[in-house]
């Protein structure tokens, strides 16, 4: 019996000791919520007056992403007719240079041997101009033929092309005849802003045969714009007729373009076609830069109207606050278009006719800040 108690004993502690796997558990997560950025809460919501998202008529549209490319036919190259030595450098790549300006410097032995062909030529000449002169006065008194006062004639002609031809190779190379020097000049041939340079001091040029020119010279006053549409938009694209064309650098400003050129060949990859407008730039537009091209198509579509100042413009994009209940506001992102009459702004998407939105988001943002 005391082996059987302590038997019983022994199997009862080691039930205590396992224990109960419920009160061993660890205590359950408490997760938190994170609060909506997106989500305001003001004491007094009466003081931001809201308007009532109103209904506008508008066409399709078709918005596609493009890049400002200066205009190929208002492109020139900058090149230098005489080989050499670079001596000097007068203007840098981004200069805005007028035409005649003067570019670079470059040190050339063409001059020497063009000068000394020049003063050959013009020797030449003379003496030829000399024995022509005798030779008429011979065949005046009888004393030559007519077929020698001819071929004196012909020899005198001859002289006076190579005279015409190395004075034209001076100027060419960018010398004058009276003093010729071995420093050469390049000028702008036209006004604009250098867009390529290639050529640095010391650095050799070599002339027609040189693999890249020096300089290049764009006429940035009418640029293109060069975009992408899909295959399934082109239809909505047409020739001759404009586009709204925004700057990501300045969304707040519209321009207007033309349709130049829809490339007949698709990129096969992407399925894409280039198109090309042309627009007259107003200073600001810059090589390189990102632009939205929004085409208008011939099909009506309803779209929401809003008052200018209900869109907040951050991080460049649109918003509008829309009440949530219980004095919160809700910040949407919207898809602005147009400007309308009446100090309105045309939304494509994020808004439905009917809804209502803040009417001056900045003074909500501002009062948010603080």
């Amino acid at each position: 019996m005391v082996l059987c108690f302590a038997l019983g004993g022994l199997v009862a502690g080691c039930r205590e000791s396992k224990g109960d796997p419920k009160a061993e558990a660890p205590p359950p997560t408490q997760v938190e919520h994170e609060q909506d950025l997106n989500v305001v809460k003001t004491e007094h919501a009466e003081q931001f007056p809201l308007a009532t998202v109103a209904e506008h008529a508008a066409t399709s549209q078709l918005a596609v992403t493009g890049v400002v490319s200066p205009d190929v036919s208002r492109t020139v190259p900058v090149i230098s007719i005489a080989t050499g030595r670079v001596v000097e450098i007068k203007a840098r790549l981004g200069d805005t240079v007028k035409k005649g300006q003067l570019l670079m410097r470059v040190q050339s032995a063409d001059i020497a041997s063009a000068y000394a062909d020049y003063r050959k030529a013009v020797a030449d000449e003379l003496l030829t101009r000399t024995q022509y002169e005798r030779a008429k006065l011979l065949y005046d008194k009888g004393a030559i033929s007519l077929n020698d006062l001819q071929t004196a004639e012909d020899v005198e002609n001859k002289a006076k092309v190579d005279v015409e031809t190395t004075t034209e190779h001076l100027r060419v190379l960018g010398s004058p005849l009276d003093h010729p020097s071995a420093i050469v000049d390049i000028v702008a041939p036209i006004s604009g802003v250098i867009t390529d340079q290639q050529v640095t001091t010391a650095a050799g040029v070599q002339g027609l045969s040189a693999p890249a020119n020096p300089f290049t010279i764009s006429d940035l006053s009418q640029v293109w714009i060069v975009c992408d549409a899909y295959e399934n938009d082109l239809a909505t694209v047409r020739l001759g007729e404009t586009a709204e064309i925004r700057l990501n650098a300045y969304p707040g400003q519209m321009l207007t373009g033309k349709v130049s050129n829809i490339s007949p060949v698709l990129d096969p990859s992407i399925r894409t076609a280039k198109v090309r407008l042309e627009v007259k730039n107003p200073g600001m537009m810059k090589v390189g830069m990102f632009v939205t091209a929004t085409f208008h198509g011939q099909t009506k579509e309803m779209h929401a109207a809003v008052p200018a100042s209900a869109i907040l413009h951050l991080h460049d994009r649109d918003w509008v606050y829309v009440p949530a209940g219980d004095k919160k506001f809700r910040r949407l992102e919207v898809t602005s278009g147009g400007t309308l009459p009446d100090n309105m702004q045309e939304i494509i998407s994020g808004l439905q006719p009917g809804q209502h939105v803040v009417s001056n988001a900045l003074v909500l943002q501002s009062t948010v800040e603080q």
